[in-house]
């Protein structure tokens, strides 16, 4: 029986597809996070409401759902078809967006409240006291978690396959049927999957250890 390796040219569109999907999602996932986070701690009220709204429906709704949604319904409705692959980039991202909102919340929160009254002191408006004091420390919050995030991305890459784009697992899938190698092209599928995991681990931890160089909590001096 030839080696597993063999299998590997076979899946590499797939694996391009997925790579991209999980890109352009991570892209837009970190981008809504912000912009919800921050919007839930807005004092415009109406902000507040649109960003609860946004991170309430698509954590509470299923991804896959939101997919079939997105793809078969959205023409129905408004009679606009997208793209297989854009609706998996911007449904992931919204999907993954809204539970990164919450981290973003939080984070920002946690910052000391000593430290917004003494920038306050210092006559710093309220974007500079965002921009100098608090998204700094935030953001060293966000890291861990938002790695984690960006993993549950890179897996949930594989319900596109149900929306009709020839991602990795799809290929996997399509090979499957011609191979008749079940369990060396799934493990193939489980090994590149958990390589791709390690990497956006180490990525997410050199990035911490970059910023949190030189801080008082963890950083070095």
């Amino acid at each position: 029986m030839p080696p597993p390796i063999d299998l590997l040219p076979s899946l590499m569109d797939g694996l391009r597809r997925t790579l991209v999907i999980a890109a352009g999602g991570s892209v837009l996932a970190i981008a809504f996070a912000l912009l919800a986070g921050l919007g839930c701690l807005s004092r415009d009220p109406i902000v507040r409401t649109v960003a609860r709204v946004y991170i309430e429906v698509f954590r509470g709704t299923s991804a896959l759902v939101q997919l079939f949604w997105f793809y078969f319904a959205l023409p129905i409705l408004l009679g606009l078809r997208l793209d297989a692959m854009l609706v998996g980039v911007l449904v992931l991202g919204l999907n993954i967006g809204a539970y990164g909102a919450e981290v973003v919340r939080s984070a920002i929160e946690s910052v000391p409240a000593g430290q917004v009254q003494a920038a306050a002191a210092l006559s710093m408006n309220r974007w500079q006291t965002m921009r100098y004091i608090v998204l700094p420390q935030a953001i060293l919050l966000m890291l861990p978690p938002f790695g984690n995030l960006l993993i549950e991305l890179l897996k949930s890459t594989a319900l596109v396959s149900m929306i009709t784009v020839t991602d990795l697992t799809r290929a996997g899938l399509f090979l499957r049927d011609d191979t008749l190698r079940t369990a060396e092209v799934f493990g193939m599928l489980l090994l590149i999957y958990f390589s791709l995991s390690l990497m956006i681990t180490a990525v997410m931890r050199g990035l911490e250890r970059w910023l949190s160089h030189g801080q008082d909590y963890g950083g070095r001096q």
